[in-house]
């Protein structure tokens, strides 16, 4: 069981970047594919992207594509989302989350395939 803890949210102009960040410990991190999450209010939570255990595998959701990149560094059992050109449909509180799979090229794409989840940081892009 990963034990994870995001930082990075905050409050960004409309336009600006962000970057998140995901420290993972208490499992073996380069073993799980990690993913980030977003729920705004009133709303369902939705992946915005997904990596691999060796970072060679990415999933983007539509909206994010072209505006986010996940990455990941095993050494430092840290996954990151660089959030740029952010709008207002981006607020959102953002959730780190970990899934094992036996597959090492597998990207989690739906929240039932996470078995750790972060608190959430949140995430507020004024315009």
């Amino acid at each position: 069981q990963v034990q994870l803890v995001e930082s990075g949210g905050g409050l960004v102009q409309a336009g600006g970047s962000l970057r998140l960040s995901c420290a993972a410990s208490g499992g073996t991190f380069s073993r799980y594919f990690m993913g980030w999450f977003r729920q705004a209010p009133g709303k369902e939570r939705n992946v915005v992207a997904a990596i691999s255990w060796s970072g060679g595998e990415t999933y983007y959701a539509d909206s994010v594509k072209g505006r986010f990149t996940i990455s990941r560094d095993n050494d430092k059992n840290t996954v990151y989302l660089q959030m740029n050109s952010l709008i207002a449909e981006d607020t959102a509180v953002y959730y780190c989350a970990a899934g094992y799979s036996s597959e090492y090229r597998w990207v989690g794409t739906r929240g039932e395939e996470y078995d750790c989840w972060g608190r959430g940081t949140q995430v507020t892009v004024s315009t």
